[in-house]
């Protein structure tokens, strides 16, 4: 009797599995494309990506080399590649830069597993190495950090040298003294609270970047309704969210069946004294300014305007939400109980003309460290990308204020953390202390990668510098204005040491996460039955 040789399926049709050599195989394929597709925008002389919209935003044009912005618009379907895309988005929400690094890091370390995985080397070793590894690098980092905040203007300094390191890499290295002096003043009007929404940022086209600016106070991208005041001193302001229009009753699928005009004409008496009621309320509440979410009709807004009422329709959400935090008010719905309501007080309320637009700026307001940046530019993709930029070096400089520790740039702290892993990987026996030197390896690609994209021969380059360290010139890194090692203190290139710490940690998890996968099961999609919806 013939037995059947057909393998026995265990997964429901069509789900798909891959195991072992084949599931690790497609994870570091996955996760090395990503690291490579945003490896050439590293570095002061990184280079940028067009990102060409498809869809629903077809036509639309992108241009960055912001490692988050680029991942977050390529569709990746490979699992790993999913990861790093979460990974540096992370970075980017936790410290605002470091996102490329972050990137390529972790793609370097699977590149290095991959080779000790073919030479039979299990992942579970090569995990423990990594950790060791981790630790060493971690403490070399803190060793080296130094910390100024108790002496000001040193702090200060750093605070500007890091704004310059972070700018260096983007569109704004041009003008990089110009916006590490705007970035820091803001960030210190901030007054250590780290409260980045006080800062707001308008783009406007026009001009160049060097017309940019920053303004005390708060700017709204709107303006007054007519016949209205154009200026208010002492301003006490009412910031509401309410519908302000007479046209309908508002009953939904209500029907007034009426026998003459006349009964029209009263309804629409009716319709307005209701109006006038809602007014009447909001100005027993003693506001000089109405600031409303939504649309303020003629009618009240003739109303305001015969009350000396300053009224201002339809501030988007993030423009009223922002206003009640620089103003101390509170978003308000409904008006019958005035003493319960917080109004929102700034010193003047003003007109300034930006380009071609008039905006009105809230002076003095009661949140004294709120503050707009007005972003100029010749087109829209330069102005949104400098708006990129600057959010990347107000969250570092907001993370250093935090965390006020700084290290050198340059490739000076990986080069560091590297020699210490060596060192170290030298005096371990066993299997680990060879996941130690590819850990070590994984941290030189950076340094290699920035000299790789000015064009300079990297091998050259990282081995002066690996010498240098080995020697105790711990402050060395590649300068790479001369295409040459040199001290970054002297230089003054500074980098915050949360965004690097966080990059190393990040880097280091998601490669440990994804090397740890040994099967892939990709679920079977539900199938659509003709009129019994999905089974």
């Amino acid at each position: 009797m013939e037995m059947s040789l057909n393998p026995v399926r265990i997964l429901k049709s069509e789900a798909q599995e891959e195991k072992a050599e084949i599931a690790r195989l497609s994870s570091f394929i996955g996760a090395i494309a990503i690291g490579d597709l945003v490896k050439s925008t590293l570095g002061p002389k990184g280079m940028d990506k067009i990102l060409v919209g498809m869809g629903r935003n077809a036509g639309t044009v992108e241009i960055t080399n912001d490692g988050a912005t680029i991942l977050k618009s390529v569709g990746v379907d490979n699992p790993a590649a999913k990861i790093l895309v979460d990974m540096s988005r992370v970075q980017d929400d936790e410290v605002g830069d470091g996102t490329t690094s972050v990137t390529v890091l972790a793609a370097e370390l699977l590149r290095e597993a991959e080779k000790l995985v073919e030479q039979k080397l299990h992942p579970q070793i090569i995990i423990a190495g990594w950790r060791m590894a981790a630790q060493i690098a971690r403490d070399a980092l803190t060793n080296t950090s130094r910390d100024n905040s108790a002496d000001n203007t040193k702090f200060k300094e750093d605070l500007l040298n890091i704004a310059r390191t972070t700018l260096s890499s983007k569109i704004l290295c041009q003008h990089k003294e110009f916006f590490a002096k705007l970035a820091v003043d803001a960030i210190l009007r901030l007054k250590g609270s780290g409260e980045l929404h006080a800062i707001q940022i308008i783009k406007k086209t026009g001009g160049t970047l060097e017309d940019s600016f920053l303004d005390e106070g708060f700017l709204l991208d709107k303006k007054p309704g007519l016949h209205q005041p154009k200026r208010v001193e002492n301003a006490k302001i009412l910031i509401a969210n309410t519908p302000m229009d007479t046209d309908k009753i508002k009953v939904f699928g209500s029907q007034v069946k009426v026998d003459s005009m006349a009964k029209i004409a009263d309804l629409e008496l009716a319709e307005k004294e209701k109006m006038k009621d809602k007014v009447n309320k909001i100005l027993g509440h003693n506001c000089n300014v109405f600031i409303n979410r939504q649309l303020i009709y003629n009618y009240p807004e003739q109303l305001f305007a015969d009350a000396g009422v300053m009224a201002i329709e339809h501030a988007d959400f993030d423009g009223i939400e922002r206003l009640a935090l620089v103003t101390g008010g509170e978003i308000v719905s409904t008006f019958d109980n005035p003493s319960m309501v917080k109004l929102g007080h700034c010193d003047v309320i003003e007109q300034v003309m930006i380009g071609e637009d008039v905006l009105l700026r809230f002076s003095g307001v009661a949140l004294g460290e709120a503050c707009t940046i007005v972003i100029r530019g010749a087109t829209q993709q330069i102005v949104d990308e400098a708006d990129r930029s600057l959010h990347d070096a107000l969250c570092v400089l907001a993370a250093t204020v935090k965390e006020s520790r700084v290290v050198y740039g340059g490739g000076c702290c990986e080069a560091l953390m590297a020699c210490a892993i060596l060192k170290k990987a030298a005096e371990t026996p066993g299997k680990e202390a060879i996941a130690m030197e590819a850990f070590a390896r994984a941290l030189l690609q950076l340094p290699i990668a920035i000299a790789d994209n000015a064009g300079y021969d990297s091998a050259q380059l990282v081995s002066e510098l690996r010498a240098a360290h080995a020697q105790g010139k711990h402050s060395y890194g590649l300068d790479m204005e001369n295409g040459k090692v040199a001290c970054m203190k002297e230089l003054g290139i500074t980098e915050s040491f949360a965004v690097k710490r966080q990059v190393l940690l990040s880097a280091a998890e998601a490669a440990e996460l994804i090397l740890r996968v040994d099967n892939i099961i990709k679920a079977a999609p539900r199938r659509r039955v003709p009129d019994r919806g999905y089974c």
